[in-house]
């Protein structure tokens, strides 16, 4: 069983966000123990939903509680104009 993060949020900068994507994943894959992949899915109205994908729920805690303490991570949240949902879930799935 995997912890899923689906964190929904605002940004308008879309073409930046995406240009800021490949070196926040960079940073989660070289620095963040239980991190086994993410999904960003764009919606209407400048919103966007992150699926993320962790080996187990201390390792997305773990995560959490750093925050964005890299470049690449903190670039990317720096776009982001407004949190409007965060979630934690399970999957018994395998990752895509």
């Amino acid at each position: 069983m995997t912890t899923v993060e689906i964190t929904r949020f605002r940004a308008a900068r879309g073409e930046e966000l995406l240009a800021a994507r490949p070196a926040m994943l960079g940073d989660f894959q070289s620095d963040r123990a239980g991190f086994l992949g993410a999904r960003l899915v764009r919606l209407p109205g400048d919103e966007w939903l992150d699926i993320v994908v962790w080996r187990a729920p201390e390792d997305f805690a773990e995560s959490r509680r750093r925050g964005a303490d890299r470049p690449g991570i903190q670039a990317f949240f720096a776009l982001i104009d407004e949190l409007v949902s965060s979630e934690e879930g399970t999957t018994d799935e395998a990752v895509a």
